[in-house]
C-alpha cells in the first residue's frame, strides 16, 4: 500500500494552534493568579480607639434643664424610659417626679418640662400652675395622648388643640410638612398600627411638623405658642426605641436653641465574610442564574456589593468565620482552604475596609448551662472557657496569618447572641477586641445582646447595628431615619447568604435584593450627604468620642455658647437653631441639614454662635 506523503503546511498549521493554545492556557493561568492573588495596602485609620483608663475624664455638675413628670401606669413607665434615655444621650441635665407629688417642684427651676402621664387628673394643682409657668415663658411637652378626660380637656386649648374628636385612630404612616428632619422628603409606613393618635383639629396658631399619610390626615407633631412660652404636642402614640429620633427631635423644638452630641458615622458590615463558600447549587440563584453558589458569591454578588461601595465610598467591615463545624471542644483543625479568604479579604481591605472577627465557628460564645431558647436547636455549648477562648485564639492566629498588617479589634456575636461569660472573656483574655457589634433592637430576636451606642463601664465600646438584611422592609426604613435624626449615625449588617435564604428576600431574586439596597444607600448618602464612612474601629471610636462628651450650653442676648468638657481633637453635634439663623461661628463650623437644623463641627472646647433674627 502506497503511504500518503506528510505535507510540511499541515505540520506548520499544528504547530501554531498548539502555540495559540499553550498562549491561551497561560493567560487564563495569569488570570486565575491575579483573581486569587489580589495585594492590598495597609490602610490608615481616620479614628483609632484608645483605652478608656487612659482618659482623664470629668463630670460636669449641671443644674437639672428639664423636669420629666411621669405616671406609675404602662404607657407613663415606658414614656419615663424613653426620655432618660433620650435626655442623658442628648447631655441634657433633667430630674424625674411623679405625677402625684410633681405639686413639689418649683417649675420656675427648670427651662423645660415633659409630660409622660396618661390621666392628667392626677397632676391636679401642678396644672395650674403649668398653665402660668407656660404662659410666663416655660417650654411644654405631651409626650403621648392622654386619656381624655377632663383636666385634659380643660388644658388641650393651651396646646392649640380647637376641637376633639371622640376617641383615638389608627395612622397607617406618617410624613412631614416641612423638613425638619434629616431625611423627611418621603413618607414611613407604620408597621402593625394601632388606635394610637388622637382625632384633633388645631387652632390656626398651631404649626404642624408632621401628619399622618391618611386620607383625611391627623396631625401627629406639632408646636403652638402660649404667651412667652412653648408648646409642643406629640401625638404618635408609639412610645419605643425605634421611634426615639422623633421623640428627641420633638424635644429640640422646645427652645429657642437646642444642641446635641452626635456620632456621625455610617458603618456597613458584611458577617459571616471571608468564610468557606457553600457548596452546591441554591434555588433561586440556579434559576436567576444558572449558577453555582459559589460562581454566583465571585462573579455576580461580590461585585455587586464591591461596585456599590465604590459609588458611595463605603468601607466595609467584614466579619471572618473560620469554619462552619460544631467543634466546641479542642483542638480546632485549621481550615487550610484560603484562596478565597484572600481573594475576598483583600479586595476589602484594599477598599479601606476592615476585618474583625464573626467566631472560628458559628457557635455563640455561651457556656454549658445557657438557654438559647426556640430556633437554635443546631447551635452547640462550649464545654468550657478553656474551650471558647481556644476558639478564638485559633481565629486569630488565621487571620493573623492571612491578613499580618491587620489589628481585629471588632467583634461580632454569632446570631447576636452573647452571654456574660463570653463578654467577660473577650474584655478580659482576648487582646485587642476594643468594640463588640450586636444590635440595637432586640425585640425580634430571642436572647439577643441588645446595646446602646456607648462605653460601657469596663471599658468595651457598644457599636449596635441598627438594620440589616436587602428587603429593607418598611419598618427598618422607619428606624434608619429615626437613628439618622437621633444620633446622626447608620449602621446596617448583611449576610452573603441572605440571598439563599426565603426569609431574608432570596425568593424576590438578586437583582431585586440589590435594588432595594442601593436605594437605601442612596436615600442615605442624598439626605446626609456629610455623614462620614467609617470602618467598624472607627466607629467604635467615634462612638468613645460623643459617649465621653460633656456639653454645657448657654443661650444670652442672641449668643450660643457650648463648654464641650472631655473634648478630645474633634467632636459633632447638633444645634437646632428655631429661632433666628446663625452668623459668625468660632471653635466650629456648622453645616446646615435640615431646615433651623445644623451639623456642628467642633473643633475647640469653647464654641460662640452667633444668631441673627
Amino acid at each position: 500500500m502506497k503511504r500518503r506523503k506528510r505535507q510540511k503546511g499541515g505540520i506548520f498549521r499544528f504547530r501554531k494552534l498548539q502555540t495559540v493554545i499553550v498562549v491561551f492556557l497561560l493567560l487564563v493561568g495569569v488570570l486565575c493568579f491575579v483573581q486569587w492573588n489580589v495585594p492590598y495596602e495597609e490602610q490608615e485609620r481616620e479614628l483609632e480607639p484608645v483605652e478608656q483608663d487612659s482618659l482623664d475624664l470629668v463630670t460636669l455638675d449641671q443644674d437639672p434643664e428639664c423636669l420629666i413628670i411621669w405616671e406609675d401606669d404602662d404607657m407613663g413607665r415606658q414614656g419615663l424610659e424613653l426620655m432618660e434615655d433620650i435626655l442623658s444621650q442628648m447631655k441634657i441635665p433633667y430630674e424625674t417626679v411623679q405625677g402625684e407629688e410633681s405639686n413639689r417642684h418649683d417649675l420656675e427651676d427648670y427651662e423645660t418640662v415633659v409630660l409622660s402621664v396618661t390621666h392628667w387628673n392626677i397632676l391636679d394643682e401642678t396644672l395650674l400652675k403649668l398653665r402660668d409657668w407656660l404662659e410666663g415663658g416655660g417650654s411644654l411637652m405631651a409626650l403621648y395622648p392622654p386619656d381624655i378626660n377632663g383636666s385634659f380637656q380643660v388644658f388641650a386649648k393651651d396646646f392649640g388643640i380647637e376641637r376633639l374628636g371622640n376617641g383615638y385612630v389608627v395612622m397607617s404612616g406618617l410624613r412631614m410638612t416641612r423638613p425638619f428632619m434629616i431625611g423627611g422628603d418621603k413618607e414611613y409606613v407604620i408597621t402593625d398600627p394601632f388606635e394610637s393618635s388622637l382625632s384633633v383639629s388645631l387652632d390656626d396658631n398651631a404649626e404642624v411638623y408632621m401628619e399622618s399619610t391618611d386620607e383625611n390626615p391627623v396631625p401627629l407633631l406639632w408646636k403652638t405658642k402660649q404667651g412667652e412660652g412653648e408648646a409642643v404636642f406629640c401625638n404618635i402614640g408609639i412610645v419605643e426605641k425605634a421611634y426615639r429620633g422623633f421623640y428627641s427631635t420633638a424635644y429640640s423644638l422646645l427652645e429657642e436653641t437646642c444642641a446635641w452630641p452626635v456620632i456621625n458615622g455610617s458603618t456597613f458590615y458584611i458577617d459571616d465574610f471571608p468564610s468557606p463558600v457553600p457548596g452546591g447549587e441554591s434555588k433561586y440563584i440556579k434559576r436567576d442564574y444558572g449558577m453555582t453558589v459559589s460562581e454566583f458569591y465571585t462573579q455576580v454578588w461580590w461585585n455587586d456589593v464591591y461596585n456599590l461601595a465604590e459609588e458611595y465610598g463605603i468601607r466595609y467591615t467584614g466579619l471572618v468565620i473560620e469554619q462552619y463545624s460544631d467543634d466546641v471542644e479542642q483542638p480546632y483543625e485549621r481550615n487550610n482552604d484560603i484562596q478565597r479568604y484572600r481573594y475576598f479579604g483583600n479586595m476589602l481591605l484594599d477598599q479601606g475596609g476592615e476585618i474583625g472577627f464573626h467566631g472560628y465557628n458559628h457557635m455563640p460564645l455561651c457556656l454549658l448551662g445557657f438557654d438559647y431558647g426556640d430556633g437554635y436547636e443546631s447551635y452547640r455549648l462550649w464545654h468550657s472557657h478553656e474551650d471558647m477562648l481556644a476558639s478564638i485564639q485559633e481565629l486569630k492566629t488565621f487571620c493573623e496569618e492571612l491578613f499580618p498588617k491587620e489589628k481585629f479589634q471588632v467583634y461580632v456575636p454569632p446570631s447576636n447572641i452573647l452571654s456574660e461569660e463570653g463578654r467577660t472573656m473577650l474584655k478580659e483574655d482576648v487582646e485587642g477586641i476594643k468594640a463588640i457589634a450586636s444590635v440595637y433592637i432586640g425585640d425580634t430576636e430571642e436572647n439577643a445582646y441588645e446595646q446602646e451606642f456607648e462605653v460601657a463601664e469596663d471599658g468595651m465600646i457598644e457599636t449596635p447595628r441598627i438594620i440589616s438584611g436587602y428587603i429593607m422592609a418598611d419598618y427598618t426604613q422607619l428606624i434608619a431615619f429615626s437613628e439618622l435624626n437621633f444620633h446622626y449615625v447608620n449602621t446596617h449588617f448583611q449576610h452573603p447568604d441572605d440571598t439563599l435564604d426565603e426569609d431574608r428576600g432570596a425568593a424576590l431574586g438578586w437583582e431585586e435584593m440589590y435594588q432595594r439596597i442601593s436605594d437605601y444607600t442612596e436615600w442615605l448618602y442624598t439626605s446626609a450627604p456629610d455623614i462620614r464612612n467609617l470602618t467598624g474601629s472607627e466607629l467604635a471610636a467615634a462612638v468613645q468620642i460623643y459617649d465621653n462628651l460633656e456639653v454645657e450650653r448657654d443661650y444670652t442676648d442672641g449668643r450660643l455658647k457650648l463648654h464641650l468638657a472631655n473634648f478630645r481633637d474633634e467632636a459633632w453635634l447638633m444645634v437646632r437653631i428655631n429661632e433666628g439663623t446663625p452668623g459668625e461661628v468660632t471653635g466650629g463650623s456648622l453645616t446646615e441639614v435640615a431646615e433651623g437644623l445644623y451639623l456642628l463641627e467642633a473643633q475647640d472646647d469653647e464654641i460662640e454662635i452667633v444668631i441673627g433674627q
